[in-house]
C-alpha cells in the first residue's frame, strides 16, 4: 500500500516539474492590468502574479508596449506611467518590430494589419505555448493557439 503511494506522488511531481510555458500577452491585456478595467483586470493581474513568481514567461510587441502608453497617458500623468511600464519590463520580455515582420504582416493572409503584426511577432519567439488576448476571433489564423484570459488561467492551473 505505501508503495503505491509513491508511486501517485512521483507522477504528481512529474506533472509539477513541466517546462515553463511561454506566453504572448496581446495590448488589451496590458490595458486592463494597467487601467484595473474590470472584470477583465482580475485574470491579467493572475497572468502577471505567475509571472513574477516564475511560473510562465512572458512576452509582447514593441508595437503593444507603445500603444498600451498612448491609450493610457489620456488617464495616466506621463511620468507615473513610464514608471509603470518600467517596471513591468521585469515581467514581460519586449520583442521588438522590425522590416521582416513588417513585410511578413503586409504580405500575411491576416484580414488585419495590426493583427499580423501581434501575430508574426510571437512566432518570433521559440516555444511560445498561447497567445493571451480577449480577442481570440482576431487571432484565428494564427498557428498559435489564442486563449481569453480566463481560459489561459484554467489550462495553466491544470499543468
Amino acid at each position: 500500500m505505501i508503495s503505491m503511494k509513491k508511486r501517485n506522488y512521483r507522477h504528481i511531481m512529474k506533472q509539477n516539474t513541466s517546462r515553463m510555458q511561454h506566453i504572448f500577452v496581446d495590448t488589451n491585456i496590458l490595458i486592463d492590468l494597467l487601467s484595473d478595467r474590470r472584470p477583465f483586470s482580475k485574470f491579467a493581474i493572475e497572468i502577471f502574479d505567475l509571472a513574477s513568481k516564475n511560473k510562465i514567461k512572458l512576452y509582447t510587441s514593441s508595437h503593444s508596449f507603445a500603444t498600451t502608453h498612448y491609450l493610457l497617458k489620456k488617464y495616466i500623468k506621463e511620468q507615473e506611467l513610464r514608471k509603470i511600464l518600467y517596471s513591468l519590463l521585469d515581467f514581460i520580455e519586449i520583442i521588438p518590430i522590425d522590416i521582416a515582420i513588417i513585410k511578413k504582416s503586409l504580405l500575411s493572409n491576416h484580414d488585419d494589419f495590426e493583427d499580423a503584426i501581434q501575430i508574426l511577432a510571437a512566432h518570433s519567439v521559440k516555444k511560445l505555448d498561447f497567445i493571451v488576448t480577449r480577442n481570440v476571433k482576431d487571432f484565428k489564423k494564427s498557428e498559435i493557439i489564442a486563449l481569453p484570459p480566463d481560459e489561459l488561467l484554467l489550462r495553466l492551473s491544470h499543468q
